[in-house]
């Protein structure tokens, strides 16, 4: 048996506001302001980032893009392994994404299994112009080919450790937390 413990506040409520806000600035920067720009957020904590993204583009560049809710759990290549009733929260992309510059947003990337189960969900409903990469948190252990374009940080974590996210708008207050696994 494993027992879960915090071992460290890695950001907190401030902390996570800079960091969107530099992930916003970066976006601007990168797509030359907004034309043809869209926001995905994956269910679940990459909606609130992307919103919360969307709201600080709207205040650098007078607009905000459009910002769509991805639910990967049916491209989860460990569907089988979850449970007989898997949870799902629902996709809502109220707008068309071909030909769109697509900044998909989560929380944290470990092995790039989630970010691939959103690019094949992404191409299921079009085929956009590009498809860019927003963490909160890179803890790294990447088991595919797949790199982030905009990061709030990069944490190095072990095997044992884990990246904990927490938002007001599910969690109440808004930390990053590193946590590690200790076996009693």
């Amino acid at each position: 048996m494993a027992e879960i413990y915090e071992k460290s506040l890695l950001l907190d409520d401030s902390s996570i506001q800079r960091a969107l806000t530099r992930i916003a600035h970066e976006i601007v920067e990168r797509n030359k302001g907004l034309d043809n720009l869209v926001l995905i957020g994956i269910q679940r904590r990459g909606v609130p980032m992307a919103q919360r993204i969307a709201a600080i583009l709207g205040t650098i560049e007078g607009g905000k893009p459009p910002v769509g809710i991805l639910d990967i759990t049916f491209y989860r290549d460990d569907l089988s392994k979850l449970s007989a009733h898997p949870i799902v929260n629902g996709t809502d992309i109220p707008f068309n994404i071909n030909d769109k510059k697509v900044v998909l947003i989560d929380d944290v990337l470990y092995t790039g299994r989630t970010v691939r189960a959103g690019i094949e969900a992404i191409f299921d409903m079009g085929r956009p112009a590009a498809i860019q990469l927003a963490i909160m948190v890179d803890r790294g252990h990447r088991q595919l080919p797949l790199r982030a374009d905009y990061v709030g940080k990069n944490v190095p974590t072990s095997n044992t450790e884990s990246i904990h996210v927490e938002l007001a708008e599910i969690d109440g207050r808004d930390r990053v937390v590193l946590c590690d696994e200790v076996k009693v």
